[in-house]
């Protein structure tokens, strides 16, 4: 009987003997590098690297391991608090138990996505349990009815509390204080919200910051007390004062490499000092300095006594910090006339708003603020009965990230108050409103209505917009889209299009999606979700790539139909093209991004701002082509190696194949660009068309993706790694006489492959699967040496194919095997050590597919929504004051990515 092989005994018999009898790819058999131990990125039991995949790249996974164990209160469930909830579970804790008394009300379904018409009356906990529950199924989700006591608190590591009371948030704040639970408080009131946090006296955070550790290459030491260190100037060294270094490779100064992390103090951004190296040997040449990160302590004062400490404010906008000193105090007072009225202050009533101007008076005669923004306090007064989507998407994100901070001790929490607002989105001429027009009807819209009033609300049902992307940041879109009723008139409509599939990963951040949603369209599924969020949303899901080929269906009266674009996109050259369209038929585009924790917005509204494609940063750190393929020195170089081999490989050839069968000139446009270039891109694709057996290297089989991987292999870590040497031997010097192989220049050591070492079986079984996947199981890429004789062989030989480009799908798990384990093994060639900081793979991999983190992308969503909502608030059409909030927003996420220590 033929003995049927595990993946890993397959691959290694097939490297040693040839030919194995290898499960058929027909009957779902196929060799996983996933499924087996994998060095430096593993090891993380209890941890689902499937669903967590995107999150591992910005958390890691000890901070993952940390947050498995935190039990989370989360108390309130209205819009806020189903925001936090919703994106802490996504996060991976381990338990989370909301906590309601109240029941659903109108209003509620203005920002509170899981609750639905027929839930008004009932427990807003219970209501939305099932949907929390369904988010993650690693999470235990539970509900509590009951009202908040010491015994309840007592049980969670961290509690959040939103839209409570100044006095249960001082009781619960002191009790949560002396037994070391973390405390946040969230709020949103209208255009405004308040975040608090109170982490303890010593609360350790383990990373600062997130990034990667600096390391930098050593061009001289000196002899001195205190020595000083002189790098090669490629790059600034990104220390500050009081950071500590440890040293390797150095030659003739040998005693720094056995020294404990050693102390910097930093004299410019290319030396610094470090300790006595008087008695030490004289330096040589060589040497790695790497920054050794060091746990710190804050002190986090107690809500009682923060209340009274304005120093504690966070900025989120240095033109508005009158503003935010002000805002502290109108929050205190909010809540005192909620407790002498009963209620919140009517909208735009201006006897509520002088009464609650008159406390602010009485509290700033303690607190003796120079700036009193009077005009904040009345626009806070008549807008605070409001409850929008955008505000607590915003403010619970905010909220959910801390929660995630105190988990895991990774980022530096917020210290320890924060205030936003948007009162820009404001109506002009909102002095002359009049209370009529924003009272409660009894409808989904009610919290939203009691800002902008009932005339904005119909505006925002006939608007027609198109959204490119379902997501992460695309599915924050359409959930606030169908909340805030976007499109929900007779007259509006909402396009969305995205033409990918739904995978596993996608669940850890795309909210709409479910395990039983996996493999459909991502569109399709994103607006069926939204449309059970608010049944009366018009909704069409499109699966079109845009590109020019698309051009067709978003023509010139497509676009001109529209009331503004919202781009939701992954790569820059997609949205370079979006914009593009979008100042041509002069239509407004809302664009956002995420990486990491870290976000950007920009709103676009032709000839008022700068469009996108200007705008965009440029690649000014772009690393020398031969730096990479020659002389890399930093983990950096090897990992952005490794991403171009992925695009080489996997990218350039499919789409030439793709082009080459759409395009009936395309070979006639290629031949344009001259000889040299038309052979490469015409023998790439005949040989992705054509079989083995005939010349080409499509692959028939299995052994044939082994086969060719293989190939790869030693041609990526030997072949070329001898030629090198061949031309710049070890002992070579220059022509001054100093050694080739010194400074940034690292002398390489070629790899015999050795099916026995996991490290150098990964990067080809990585490259097998997906070989196999990109061309339906019949794609490769391989290199020729052709004449121009074969060139017009060539052209009248190419048959007819599909092949399938991979570079919109790196976000698969075993792509992002691929471009890890390269790296790393092209790092032991140069005696670079492999990463496992998700950091450095994180920053890499920008501009190819950004590993989204769930809070963030909310966070983002806030940012678009107010900048639509402002854009829509002027009904002359004019773009109104649209330009001033963006740059505000931007300063917001700035901020809260990593308030810590900023790097030189």
């Amino acid at each position: 009987m033929t003995k049927i092989l595990s993946n890993t005994e397959a691959y290694h018999c097939y490297c040693h003997h040839g030919k194995v009898n290898v499960p058929s790819r027909h009957n779902n058999y196929l060799f996983n590098p996933v499924l087996w131990s994998k060095p430096n990125m593993s090891g993380s039991e209890g941890i689902d690297e499937g669903f967590y995949s995107r999150q591992l790249y910005v958390l890691g996974h000890e901070a993952m391991h940390r947050m498995g164990s935190a039990s989370v209160l989360i108390a309130g469930m209205k819009g806020l608090g189903v925001e936090t909830a919703k994106n802490v579970i996504l996060s991976g804790v381990k338990s989370v138990t909301v906590q309601d008394q109240g029941v659903a009300t109108w209003s509620d379904l203005s920002s509170q996505f899981f609750l639905k018409e027929s839930h008004v009356g009932q427990n807003r906990a219970l209501s939305s349990l099932q949907q929390l529950i369904a988010l993650n199924p690693h999470v235990h989700v539970s509900a509590h009815t009951g009202p908040l006591n010491k015994d309840l608190i007592l049980q969670f590591e961290v509690v959040v509390l939103t839209d409570s009371s100044l006095d249960d948030q001082k009781q619960f704040g002191e009790l949560c204080h002396s037994h070391g639970i973390k405390l946040i408080i969230a709020d949103t009131k209208g255009l405004c919200g308040q975040l608090f946090c109170d982490f303890g006296e010593k609360f350790e955070v383990l990373d600062q910051d997130g990034e990667a550790p600096a390391s930098v290459m050593i061009q001289h030491i000196s002899k001195d007390n205190p020595g000083v260190v002189i790098c090669t100037d490629d790059r600034k060294h990104g220390l500050t004062d009081g950071a500590k270094v440890v040293f390797s490779e150095v030659q003739g100064m040998t005693e720094l490499n056995n020294l404990k992390p050693v102390e910097v103090k930093v004299g410019g951004p290319y030396f610094f000092s470090i300790c006595d190296t008087s008695a030490f040997s004289e330096y040589e040449r060589g040497g790695v300095a790497t920054e050794v990160k060091q746990p710190v302590t804050l002190n986090f004062k107690p809500l009682h006594e923060a209340l009274n400490d304005h120093e504690l404010l966070i900025w989120t906008d240095f033109g508005k910090i009158s503003r935010h000193q002000t805002l502290h105090l109108a929050f205190q007072a909010l809540h005192e006339f909620v407790k002498k009225e009963q209620r919140l202050p009517r909208s735009w009533c201006q006897s509520d708003a002088d009464s609650l101007l008159a406390i602010v008076r009485e509290l700033n005669a303690a607190a003796q603020l120079e700036q009193l923004d009077e005009a904040a306090v009345r626009n806070l007064s008549c807008t605070a009965r409001g409850d929008l989507a955008p505000m607590n998407a915003f403010i619970g994100s905010v909220a959910a990230q801390e929660v995630i901070k105190a988990c895991s001790g990774k980022f530096t929490p917020l210290q320890q108050w924060l205030y936003f607002d948007a009162f820009e989105c404001l109506p002009e001429g909102k002095d002359q409103q009049t209370e009529s027009a924003f009272l409660e009807k009894g409808t989904r819209y009610d919290g939203q209505v009691a800002v902008f009033g009932s005339a904005f609300q119909e505006k925002l049902e006939r608007q027609k917009y198109f959204l490119v992307g379902a997501g992460a940041i695309g599915c924050e879109l359409l959930k606030n889209f169908a909340l805030i009723g976007l499109g929900a008139g007779e007259e509006g409509l909402v396009t969305v299009t995205d033409m990918d599939f739904i995978e596993k990963s996608n669940l850890n951040r795309q909210f709409l999606f479910r395990s039983q949603d996996i493999k459909k369209s991502k569109s399709a599924v994103a607006a069926k979700a939204v449309q059970e969020m608010n049944p009366k949303m018009k909704i069409t899901a499109h699966q079109n790539r845009l590109d020019p080929d698309s051009e067709g269906v978003y023509d010139y009266n497509f676009f001109m139909g529209l009331d503004g674009v919202a781009a939701a996109l992954d790569n820059v050259e997609a949205r370079v093209y979006l914009d593009k369209r979008c100042v041509r038929h002069r239509r407004p585009m809302l664009e956002g991004g995420t990486l990491g924790s870290k976000g950007h917005t920009l709103a676009v509204v032709p000839h008022l701002t700068e469009s996108y494609g200007p705008a965009k940063s440029s690649a000014g750190n772009d690393i020398p082509l031969c730096t990479l393929k020659n002389f890399p020195h930093r983990i950096e170089h090897t990992l952005q190696w490794a991403r171009d081999q992925f695009e080489g490989l996997f990218k350039n050839a499919p789409e030439n194949v793709n082009s080459y069968l759409r395009d009936s000139v395309f070979v006639t446009r290629t031949l344009e660009q001259g000889d040299a270039e038309a052979l490469e891109i015409l023998g790439g694709v005949w040989s992705s068309l054509v079989d083995v057996e005939a010349g080409g290297q499509r692959p028939q089989s299995w052994e044939d993706c082994v086969s060719w991987a293989r190939c790869k292999w030693e041609t990526l870590y030997n072949n070329d790694i001898r030629q090198l040497l061949h031309c710049f031997p070890p002992e070579e010097v220059t022509a001054s006489g100093l050694p080739f192989w010194s400074g940034s220049k690292r002398c390489p050591h070629p790899l015999t492959f050795d099916p026995s070492k996991v490290s150098h079986v990964w990067p080809s079984s990585s490259c097998c699967n997906i070989h196999s996947v990109g061309a339906n199981d019949r794609k490769t890429r391989h290199y020729f040496v052709m004449t121009s004789t074969f060139l017009l062989y060539l052209t009248q030989r190419l048959p007819l194919h599909d092949s399938k480009s991979l570079f919109g799908c790196l976000l698969q798990t075993t792509h992002m095997d691929y471009v890890v384990a390269a790296a790393n093994l092209y790092g032991q060639i140069y005696g670079i050590e492999g990463t496992k900081e998700h950091a450095s793979i994180r920053k890499t991999l920008e501009g190819v597919r950004v590993p989204a983190f769930t809070p963030k992308s909310s966070v983002k969503i806030h940012v678009t929504d107010q900048e639509m909502e402002e854009d829509k608030k002027n009904d002359s059409g004019e773009a109104g004051e649209v330009v001033s909030v963006p740059g505000v927003l931007r300063g917001q996420l700035n901020l809260l990515d990593c308030p810590g220590t900023q790097r030189t």
